[in-house]
């Protein structure tokens, strides 16, 4: 029976390994993410007359299905994480698919929780089949070259909505319908190409809450709460101070992308060499800065060159996924995926609502210095993480006990 099972995988071809299941996987969750973000702001105001108000509220709901995302692990007692992590991704894309024809308020509110449903159940899979998958030694690389297939994926998509709006002229709805299903499309192949690929440790089918997990806890919390000052505000200032068309917001998504697919690589090779305590501490430091820039200037080009380098700080969360795999039970991936994710989106659920309707609404410049604040927060946590992280020295600091005694 082991020679057989030898022999069948010896006869796939090269590209059928779990690697390359998690590169595609990758590259087709952005390329309706894209489409949906690229258009949602000129969609929602132009369809749908959104004000902050509402944009806040919709970000709000949009951030739910990720906030329980530690509902994944009781999926997963009755699915296997590899045909979770593909269903999910087509349920994405389903929801990108169908938001153009629904241009109302309560319409995009509808369609962006079902796309939001599928967008964190699928992430929330795809990294903890990436942290089970991958080696230690070689996951910052492979985790590299993920977020350039999910950077190639946005040039793609950005490059497609641009030709169709400045060329060609087609509506937002055929926009979101291609996108999303594309998407769906990918996930099919995906499913009907690849086999069931086989897990290392056997997985805790329940959410777990580690006291020696708090630093990556801590980290993850502030940095869902410092993504959406991105992810909700900074577009939308771009949209109503800078005057962005959806053409023009694409270009400079395809900047973005284009500066990422180049960049990660780098990064994921760099951490390896360096450690993710530099990497973490560089990043809020620039972060810092990016923030307060965006509360002050008012020159159009300086607010661009701001939005690239932001995006391409995202980046750097390669460092956070693989200190979690440096310090966790193996037995607790899938588990720590789920519940990192929620606690990810704790303050996502409330800062889209409330910064939309009280610091947007007295200043823009409001958001971005609480930006920064979190930024310097998140800072400081970092210089907690350890240059050689272990189980039993999740912190700096702490001595190397026995790597299961501190819970």
């Amino acid at each position: 029976m082991t020679n057989d099972k030898n022999a069948g995988l010896a006869a796939r071809p090269h590209w059928i390994s779990p690697e390359m299941c998690l590169i595609l996987m990758a590259g087709g969750a952005p390329f309706a993410y894209s489409i949906w973000s690229a258009l949602l702001n000129n969609f929602a105001v132009e369809a749908a007359g959104f004000t902050g108000r509402e944009i806040g509220i919709l970000q709000s709901l949009r951030e739910i299905p990720g906030f329980l995302s530690f509902t994944a692990v009781f999926i997963l007692l009755a699915l296997r994480e590899q045909h979770f992590a593909i269903l999910s991704l087509a349920v994405l894309g389903l929801g990108v698919a169908v938001t153009g024809f629904f241009p109302s308020v309560y319409g995009l509110y509808f369609t962006t929780v079902l796309m939001s449903i599928g967008f964190h159940y699928y992430e929330t899979a795809q990294m903890s089949l990436s942290l089970q998958w991958i080696p230690k030694a070689t996951a910052p690389r492979v985790m590299g070259l993920q977020m350039t297939a999910k950077s190639i994926s946005s040039i793609v998509a950005y490059g497609f909505i641009w030709l169709c709006l400045e060329l060609a002229g087609v509506q937002y709805a055929w926009l979101f319908a291609i996108g999303g299903g594309v998407t769906v499309g990918l996930a099919v192949f995906i499913w009907l190409a690849f086999p069931k690929f086989e897990h290392g440790e056997p997985q805790i089918r329940k959410p777990v809450l580690r006291k020696r997990y708090w630093l990556y806890y801590a980290l993850t919390f502030m940095g869902g709460a410092r993504r959406q000052i991105f992810v909700v505000f900074a577009g939308f200032l771009l949209v109503t101070k800078f005057n962005f068309t959806a053409a023009e917001v694409s270009a400079l998504y395809l900047v973005n992308h284009l500066a990422t697919s180049f960049f990660a690589p780098l990064l994921g090779r760099w951490i390896i060499r360096f450690g993710e305590r530099n990497a973490l501490v560089i990043e809020y430091i620039g972060l810092i800065a990016v923030f307060l820039g965006y509360a002050y200037t008012e020159s159009v080009v300086v607010a661009s060159c701001l939005y690239v380098l932001d995006h391409v700080f995202f980046a750097f969360a390669i460092a956070q996924k693989s200190y979690l795999q440096k310090i966790a039970d193996p037995r607790d991936i899938a588990s720590t995926s789920s519940v990192s994710f929620s606690i990810n989106h704790i303050a996502a659920v409330l800062i889209p609502w409330l910064f939309g309707a009280y610091l947007w609404t007295k200043s823009p410049a409001l958001v971005f210095v609480a930006g920064a604040i979190m930024a310097f927060i998140s800072l400081l946590l970092a210089l907690f993480v350890p240059r050689q992280p272990e189980p039993g020295r999740e912190v700096a600091f702490m001595h190397a006990a026995t790597p299961m005694a501190a819970e």
